[in-house]
């Protein structure tokens, strides 16, 4: 858990990881609305690649999926479909993809999520050497190496990442 500031947010996403006795720190920031990872990335001074996103998505049969993206790429759904064996993949309405995750849309963690969900990680997010997840709140990411976060998920790895 982080020493650094006690005063980052309670959320879901901090408990879990706490519990899960996880190392992280917190990162606070004036949130936006439909700034983005853009934004975040400019307000912590960090790259936009190692922020990462958490999109809560679903196939033709409505069940709910995560997949963590870099900020500055964009999920190909149509690959990602291919590679799962499913007809679609598309992002979920943003009320949906509370449901699902018990997060508000800007806020959505992969961690301490409502409703267990496969999870789908672009592997490039693994060369990277720290890299910065939504913390459960809008305004508040937090950092810990990829290799943690994949050892807590447990995700599939993927490349399906296209350019913005």
């Amino acid at each position: 858990m982080s020493t650094k500031n006690e005063k980052f947010p309670v959320t879901a996403a901090t408990r879990w990881l706490q519990a899960q006795g996880t190392t992280f720190n917190g990162h606070l920031y004036p949130y936006q609305d439909h700034g983005g990872t853009a934004h975040s990335a400019q307000c912590l001074g960090i790259d936009e690649h190692c922020v990462v996103k958490t999109l809560i998505m679903e196939n033709e049969r409505r069940q709910p999926l995560i997949v963590l993206m870099h900020g500055d790429r964009q999920v190909s759904t149509k690959e990602l479909a291919r590679l799962l064996g499913v007809k679609t993949i598309a992002p979920c309405d943003p009320a949906i993809a509370q449901k699902h995750s018990g997060y508000l849309v800007g806020g959505t963690s992969p961690f301490g999520v409502r409703k267990p969900m496969p999870v789908y990680l672009e592997a490039s997010i693994l060369d990277l050497p720290l890299i910065y997840l939504n913390g459960g709140k809008r305004g508040f990411l937090i950092s810990l190496p990829p290799v943690e976060a994949q050892r807590l998920l447990n995700p599939t790895l993927v490349n399906v990442a296209i350019e913005d």
